[in-house]
């Protein structure tokens, strides 16, 4: 008899007659993230909604995707996020349904795919991408605000998300395992708009995100809220978005049974603004108090044109790097 099978007879005759072997827990999709400790958050937006289709168009070609990928490789980040659009209604990436839906011409969405291209930088130094995208329509332009039947408030909105579910499904099946998750901004009415038990919901949501990668994280941000908890059970890390750091250590439960545990938070005095709002030591300090307790914090930092790190903020993500470098775990 092989040991495997005297391991399995002991269990055997161990369990009560009749009942059934544990089934084996499967793994947490954000245990990655966990393990990863810090990240970081770019917005790359339209300043203003009258921008043109060409020099949106002219940004988005002169991005440099090496030259970011470097810089992060080079301060330790695990994972990076980056917009796709916002209120302008001006997007990094191509999408066929957002156009059809829309009918705007010539489309506002970049010729470029700019993920694609960074998906690809990154992968090779082992930096996985994740994406930010509002969850209403972009109140800015007033023909996606009314071909998408947006209307803000508590509402349920049923038409529009149906509308937003097949544009966030297109991006989703084209970059599959290239994009590891979803951060949604705004998702301000969740009693009106998600916990309906008829699609579309949270569930419905989720699943528009995870279309192209079954493996994809997903959560919904409400906004600042204290303390920071999952909103949905289809949450895999905490939206977490705080403008107060110190409030990190207010938090008593941490929802491992539910959701990694994330925070996000800007580095300068506002998201992707400087200067700097924070000593050296008080970066490390907020990033030490959320890897003690199992979790992952995500810094924004302000970018110039071209998409690249200003030099003052990647000396303090060189410093949350280290620090999350120091506390990670084998695989």
């Amino acid at each position: 008899m092989t040991n495997a099978m005297r391991v399995l007879l002991f269990v055997l005759l161990l369990a009560p007659l009749g009942a059934p072997l544990a089934a084996q827990t499967p793994p947490h999709r954000a245990e990655w993230m966990r393990q990863a400790g810090f990240g970081v958050f770019m917005h790359y937006l339209a300043d203003k909604p009258d921008l043109s289709v060409d020099e949106w168009n002219r940004l988005i070609d002169a991005f440099d995707v090496e030259g970011l990928a470097a810089q992060l490789a080079g301060v330790q980040a695990r994972y990076f996020f980056i917009t796709l659009g916002q209120n302008s209604g001006h997007y990094l990436s191509p999408n066929r349904t957002y156009d059809e839906i829309v009918g705007i011409r010539p489309s506002k969405c970049s010729r470029r795919d700019l993920v694609a291209d960074l998906a690809e930088s990154l992968s090779k130094r082992g930096i996985r991408l994740m994406v930010y995208l509002p969850a209403g329509a972009p109140d800015r332009d007033e023909v996606a605000m009314r071909k998408f039947e947006w209307r803000t408030g508590p509402y349920r909105n049923a038409e529009f998300q149906k509308k937003w579910e097949r544009v966030i499904a297109e991006w989703s099946t084209r970059w599959g395992k290239r994009v590891s998750g979803w951060w949604f901004d705004g998702c301000y009415w969740p009693n009106a708009m998600y916990r309906s038990q008829q699609p579309p919901n949270y569930t419905s949501f989720a699943a528009a995100a995870r279309k192209g990668n079954p493996d994809s994280l997903v959560a919904f941000n409400r906004g600042v809220v204290h303390p920071i908890h999952p909103e949905s059970a289809e949450e895999d890390y905490t939206a977490g978005e705080t403008d107060n750091p110190e409030m990190i250590g207010r938090n008593g439960k941490f929802w491992e049974d539910v959701s990694q545990f994330h925070v996000l938070t800007y580095l300068g005095r506002w998201w992707c603004g400087a200067p700097a709002r924070f000593s050296d030591a008080g970066v490390m300090r907020f990033t030490r108090m959320t890897l003690a307790r199992r979790g992952t914090i995500t810094w924004d930092i302000p970018r110039d044109a071209r998409g690249l790190i200003p030099e003052p903020f990647l000396r303090q993500l060189k410093l949350a790097g280290a620090e999350a470098a120091s506390r990670q775990t084998p695989n």
